[in-house]
């Protein structure tokens, strides 16, 4: 389960540099969360940056340059 995450700063890296930011356990692999991204959004994932804090794991996903991150946030109603 992914949760995506909108703040000041998740608009800032959607709009700058084609980036979704978003929640999930901290159990799961960079490989399962790509395919779950890739899967759900129909969208290709370039590259995964993940980032723990408290005990929560955040997921930075920049998106292939073809696939806009502006356009997913807009379905998920980020923006």
């Amino acid at each position: 389960m992914i949760r995506p995450i909108t703040s000041e700063k998740a608009v800032r890296l959607i709009e700058a540099e084609n980036t979704l930011l978003f929640e999930t356990e901290r159990q799961k692999t960079k490989q399962e969360i790509k395919k779950e991204i890739e899967s759900s959004f129909g969208v290709k994932v370039d590259k995964i940056r993940v980032f723990i804090r408290k005990n929560k794991k955040y997921i930075y996903a920049k998106l292939d340059k073809k696939n806009l991150a502006i356009d997913v946030a807009t379905k998920l109603g980020m923006i």
